[in-house]
């Protein structure tokens, strides 16, 4: 029977070289320092009784028969680690005065597996490489968890965000609670790591904003060829192929979600991906895509026309959702709520559309307590984002400096009667990330033209 109370000893680091480089955490110290961050929040949380944290990143998961998808790590895990393997576990220990003692569980060196599928770090060297106090070989999880569990007042876990997960901790819970006759205890403060790293990965620090920088400019200059790659007979997926090359030839390891490419009437479906549509002059195409990388997302959108000039129609929409953003832009500052932008971006948009007819005429209040707006504008302005383009923070929090967020209001004008024929089939949406600064905020992403002119501009070139 496995001695609960005695972790297995640490793999001794041997004299080896890897044949291939294998990276380091992406933001060097930095994982180490939120781990500390995280510890002393668990020290509070749990009255400063001793205290453990888990975190899991991920499996790989099977796409058909033996295919699978490539590897993408959990968030709340790689934020702490900058490890980049599947099948990884922290584990981190923290004492009645705060202090923590972390170890990282990793798959073992295996020079069959590593012909078919590159190299691993192993526990020989993950401790050093990603600022660890320990690495342990994987298969010492089981055998090693029910005794860290013992006697630990709190247990912050990944509850049900996988059955593998929760299923491997139960078991061990169970091991831990079957010890209580001989006077040991589990954990009974069972906490969520989502919701404490939530809190944590809101404000971004300056390692997340550079990254965060550099994908948006990725980002916006893989929109930039895609503008002038467009022209009519051109099919949907021949543009998100020119992203898709931008992006990876840039760096990027990934899209940050699926490309949506959109033309003429697929440009007021919000989440139409590519297809084989050849698009055709006078229509709009709406592209809202961006890249990962090193775990951060960007997320851009633009709209333009397919022929590299606006008609008068879809010019007046267009210069209308711009100046919801800039209404927009202006309110996200240091104290705003996070619905401010939305508020003053559909207060513009609201007025616009009686401006233009498109909404029976009645005064701006009136259609704005009417939510008049809504068959031509039914999403929000905007949400967090960082690892996740849609991503963790608590929405009810005022902003921050430190909070990235999009802004993104649009126009989606669809055949119906009472509307001039011209503005049929008219999908806008402008899209930027905004990095809220002391002072106000500030737009990461218009390395891509947004004025009107500077797009017809583009085009032409």
């Amino acid at each position: 029977m496995t001695d609960l109370s005695q972790p297995s000893a640490p793999h001794i680091l041997p004299d080896i070289l890897l044949p291939t480089p294998v990276p380091g955490p992406v933001h060097g110290t930095a994982h180490r320092d939120r781990r500390a961050q995280l510890a002393h929040w668990l020290h509070q949380k749990s009255g400063g009784q001793p205290a453990l944290v888990l975190g899991y990143s991920g499996q790989e998961i099977t796409r058909n028969r033996d295919n699978t998808f490539a590897f993408r790590f959990s968030s709340d895990f790689f934020y702490l680690t900058g490890f980049p393997e599947p099948d990884a576990w922290f584990v981190m220990e923290v004492d009645e005065k705060g202090a923590l003692r972390d170890r990282l569980y990793c798959r073992s060196r295996d020079a069959e597996r590593e012909i078919w599928d590159g190299v691993r770090v192993g526990p020989e060297q993950a401790a050093e490489r990603y600022h660890f106090d320990a690495a342990y070989p994987l298969d010492a999880l089981d055998a090693d968890l029910p005794g860290l569990m013992l006697n630990r007042q709190a247990l912050l876990a990944p509850w049900a965000e996988s059955d593998t997960v929760d299923r491997k901790v139960h078991g061990w819970l169970q091991q831990v609670r079957s010890k209580a006759r001989g006077g040991q205890t589990a954990p009974t403060q069972l906490l969520s790591l989502g919701d404490a790293t939530a809190e944590q990965r809101l404000i971004k620090d300056t390692f997340e904003i550079a990254t965060m920088s550099q994908a948006a400019a990725i980002s916006a200059a893989a929109h930039c060829q895609a503008m002038r790659a467009t022209g009519p007979g051109k099919a949907e997926f021949e543009i998100e192929a020119v992203l898709l090359a931008a992006f990876r030839g840039a760096g990027a390891q990934s899209v940050a979600y699926g490309s949506i490419v959109a033309s003429g009437p697929h440009s007021c479906i919000l989440h139409h991906r590519a297809g084989s549509r050849q698009m055709r002059g006078g229509e709009m195409l709406l592209i809202d895509a961006g890249c990962e990388l090193d775990g951060y997302a960007s997320d851009i959108t633009r709209s333009f026309p397919v022929s590299g000039r606006f008609t008068g129609e879809q010019r007046a929409t267009y210069d209308l959702v711009l100046a919801a953003q800039t209404a927009a832009a202006e309110a996200t500052r240091p104290g705003a709520a996070f619905t401010d932008p939305h508020q003053a971006a559909v207060r513009v948009l609201t007025q616009g559309l009686l401006d233009l007819g498109l909404i029976a005429p009645q005064t701006l209040d009136a259609a704005l307590e009417t939510e008049a707006y809504k068959p031509f504008y039914m999403h929000r302005t905007g949400h967090w984002l960082g690892m996740d383009v849609h991503d963790v923070g608590d929405y009810k929090k005022p902003l921050a400096p430190g909070m990235v967020l999009t802004l993104e209001p649009g126009l989606y004008i669809r055949p119906q009667e009472g509307v001039p024929q011209g503005f049929w089939n008219i999908g806008i949406r402008i899209e930027d990330d905004a990095l809220v600064t002391e002072s106000g905020c500030r737009l990461l992403t218009r390395g891509v033209p947004v004025e009107a002119d500077e797009i017809e501009q583009l085009m032409r070139g």
